[in-house]
């Protein structure tokens, strides 16, 4: 017996090197050091189905893990049976996708055994083998019947997966769960291995949603489905009757917006752009470092994900989907500007999950009909899908405000149907060189900004000779559309959409609360790198240049605050030292070293200062807070803990507004006391029985205070030149266009004057936000003829931002102003 066991033993072993020849194994799942695993005792593993091959892919990855060979012969006399069992039999017709759920032997053993021994527990694993993983098309039968081959077929079918799609193999393993807490000790053998086995189908569907998403139906039966949807049905008799057109012919309009719309996945295409896209990463990129990913995993077994990143690069695009590809998730359904539906391009993106979209259709109801129905269709289904709140790329490394047009259609689609729970998941894409940094720069400087096209694309090549750095992609945290809406609506469920079209009069303010919730989330979510650090030092310098020691000193002091004092516990900050990220940001060419006798510059030219704004734009409100604390004492100025906390809450809903902050009124109140704690302990601010105040201005401590303040101080000058403007002009004489587009030459004006290189100092559309913002703040209202009027409310701002800016440049607007 001893040399048959050994046999089998060597033979085991012998098909399972001959398979690893022909599979490429990915493992995907949970975090593995949150298992917790106890190798002293019992381990099974739960598949789906009886499989061979599945088993030896489970030996291998499990040993490697170090959790024991299960053909170990001391394991496998700890049971009295296999340590492998499957929770379904698949069917013995050949390409039949049909299983049946049953009760393995093995376990009947286990339950049995654990009975016996009361003393003791088995460890249950489950654990899916995909042969390949991509939603598909039902046309496309032979890789989506392959992929899934556990439900098909026999050896035949499976030795046919492995050929077909063994180098993309992944490996699902779940944590463990105990037999001894599913078990109920006066149930009877057979009813406790019935109830594991159901416990453990169900985790196997959530697997399988989360992994590999629902089947795509064929997408001809989809785009020819949708005019026929009720609601495009009534755009289509509306379109008749507004148009004078054939009934035929608003038909043929509409299935051409379908066909227009929809994407067409396809996993030769998913594959090849896995192919592809690992290289582009390789050539562009220095890594790719993920965080805060294992909350998603939990929430996209049980519910519909829609991912909500920030919009920083057409990178954005193909960096999210690649990255849930490779963990283990299902590719998301991306909405796409139609203006990337370019030949051959955008054929591409369509088959790797791209829908397309125009840019407006509010005057086209057909259209708005047929859009709304396929993005229902896609969320009633089970699809994730993609979508960018802010609409279009942020040119300045700001997070922009939120366009709510796709927020407001998800809410209506959920109205119609709530039985999946919707969870928003918003993303922080964190770059050190974006890869659009110098179209940017030339549409920031006023240059139109160039269409897509092929040929721009194929110019682009020329930038992978070149690095970008590294890139952080972080998961904030999950939104639920169902708790949000308990929140602002209570009663929602109990309300009748159908006589409003499912478009209720309080869903424009929800939409809104809830389109500043994810941006807000997002800006949570942000991840700090080295250029970010440069950024904040540097451009805070005179004439933007430091001595090299001074700014790796000061990249240390930002890195050392934000861990401090986190913005938020999901924040990722940069490892290693100033030393370190000063070389790296020289070897990107953001800065450029002077190297001199009594010590070496960091300098930068007016391209590198312009760009290197972005990077500091990207997390300045991480540090809007302390840079704002900062600001008060720079000139000098003493002020009590009242008088801080006065100002600060006086002056913070007009930076929150711009700059997406997270903090409550009253949670601010609790955070202005940690922080002059923490800058007092520091050394930045001296603290006596009169109050707070600046160290020398001959100080290390004072040039990092006044690099700190300097962050922030020209949003508070843009808001001393409007409300200066609005002053001058006097009340009742300016509409809220007619002072933006005053505010904005005068900041042009004096960026020139000044020589400030930041684009955002005359972005109008900050100064779009302030006035708003005075609008909603009430210290500014409109009249009949949508001119703001004001009254002596607005005087204390003022005089608050008059106490605490540079007097320089106080006079300056003043004489700006007279002339």
């Amino acid at each position: 017996m001893n040399i048959i066991r050994r046999i089998r033993h060597r033979l085991f072993r012998w098909q399972q090197a001959l398979l690893y020849r022909f599979i490429k194994i990915k493992r995907i799942g949970p975090d593995l050091a949150e298992f917790n695993i106890d190798t002293q005792l019992p381990i099974i593993y739960a598949m789906q189905t009886p499989s061979f091959a599945e088993q030896l892919v489970i030996d291998r990855e499990v040993s490697e893990l170090g959790w024991g060979s299960p053909k170990q012969r001391g394991l496998e006399k700890q049971l009295n049976a296999r340590h492998f069992f499957g929770i379904y039999r698949r069917s013995r017709l050949l390409f039949r996708k049909t299983t049946t759920p049953i009760v393995d032997r093995p376990l009947l053993a286990h339950v049995d055994w654990l009975k016996q021994h009361p003393e003791q527990d088995i460890q249950i694993v489950p654990i899916r083998v995909f042969w390949g993983r991509a939603p598909e098309k039902e046309k496309s039968f032979l890789r989506i019947w392959l992929q899934n081959s556990g439900a098909l077929g026999g050896r035949l079918v499976t030795l046919m997966a492995i050929l077909f799609n063994g180098r993309n193999t992944f490996v699902h393993i779940s944590k463990p769960l105990s037999l001894r807490e599913l078990m109920d000790d006066n149930a009877s053998t057979e009813v406790v291995a019935r109830k594991v086995a159901r416990v453990l189908r169900v985790h196997n569907r959530k697997v399988t949603t989360s992994v590999l998403g629902p089947d795509l139906s064929h997408r001809r039966t989809l785009v020819h489905n949708l005019p026929n949807k009720p609601m495009v049905l009534a755009a289509i008799e509306e379109e008749v009757q507004r148009t004078g057109i054939s009934k035929a012919k608003a038909q043929k309009k509409a299935l051409s917006y379908a066909d227009e719309i929809a994407s067409n996945i396809s996993y030769t295409n998913v594959r090849f752009l896995d192919v592809l896209l690992t290289w582009v990463w390789n050539k562009l990129y220095d890594g790719i470092t993920i965080h805060n990913i294992e909350p998603l995993k939990d929430v996209s077994k049980d519910n519909e994900i829609v991912y909500v990143p920030c919009h920083r690069s057409h990178i954005d695009y193909l960096l999210l989907s690649y990255v849930l590809y490779h963990k283990g998730l299902q590719m998301p359904q991306i909405a796409a500007g139609i203006n990337l539906n370019m030949p051959i391009v955008g054929s591409i993106l369509r088959r790797g999950g791209a829908f397309f979209m125009r840019r407006t259709f509010r005057d086209n109801k057909l259209y708005a009909a047929v859009f709304d129905e396929y993005l229902h269709s896609m969320f009633t289904q089970g699809y994730s899908t993609e979508y960018f709140v802010e609409g279009g790329r942020s040119r300045t490394g700001r997070t922009l405000n939120p366009k709510a047009g796709m927020l407001a259609m998800t809410l209506r689609s959920y109205l119609r149907d709530s039985r999946k729970p919707i969870i928003f998941m918003p993303v922080y894409t964190g770059y050190e060189k974006v890869f659009e940094a110098n179209s940017y720069l030339g549409e920031l400087r006023g240059k139109k900004k160039e269409k897509e096209s092929l040929l721009g694309i194929l110019s682009s090549l020329r930038a992978f000779k070149r690095s970008f750095g590294k890139v952080n992609v972080t998961f904030g945290e999950p939104i639920c559309l169902t708790d949000f809406l308990n929140q602002q609506q209570p009663d929602w469920r109990e309300q009748d959409y159908q006589s409003c079209d499912f478009r209720p009069s309080w869903a424009p303010k929800v939409v809104d609360r809830l389109a500043h919730q994810v941006v807000t989330h997002i800006n949570r979510a942000a991840s700090v790198n080295p250029i970010n650090l440069i950024a904040l030092a540097i451009l805070a310098a005179p004439r933007q240049a430091m001595e090299a020691s001074l700014l790796v000193k000061q990249m240390e002091a930002y890195r050392e605050l934000l861990r401090s004092l986190p913005y938020s516990d999901i924040v990722a900050l940069p490892d290693g030292n100033g030393e370190d990220w000063l070389a790296h940001g020289e070897a990107l060419a953001v800065v450029s070293r002077n190297q001199h006798p009594m010590g070496d510059l960091i300098q930068t030219d007016e391209r590198q200062a312009v760009t290197l704004t972005y990077y500091r734009n990207n997390v300045l409100h991480l540090m809007a807070l302390p840079s704002l604390l900062a600001c008060l004492f720079i000139n000098n100025q003493r002020y009590t803990r009242d008088d801080v906390t006065r100002i600060v809450l006086q002056l913070y809903p007009y930076l929150q507004a711009e700059l997406f902050l997270h903090w409550s009124e009253s949670e601010l109140a609790e955070c202005i006391p940690e922080w002059l704690r923490y800058l007092v302990a520091q050394g930045y601010l001296l603290e006596n029985e009169k109050g707070f105040h600046a160290p020398p201005a001959s100080s290390n401590h004072y040039a990092f205070l006044s690099g700190m303040a300097n962050n922030v101080m020209q949003t508070l000058e843009r808001y001393y030149l409007t409300l200066s403007l609005l002053k001058q002009g006097g009340s009742g004489q300016l509409t809220s266009s007619e002072l933006e587009e005053k505010s904005t030459l005068l900041a042009q004006r004096l960026s020139l004057l000044y020589g400030i290189n930041s684009p955002e100092f005359f972005d109008k559309a900050l100064f779009r936000t302030l006035i708003q913002k005075l609008l909603q703040q009430q210290h500014a209202s409109l009249d009949e003829q949508q001119r703001l009027q004001f009254d002596q409310a607005l005087n204390p701002m003022i005089d608050t931002l008059e106490a605490v800016l540079d007097g320089a440049l106080r006079q300056s607007i003043v004489r700006s102003l007279q002339s």
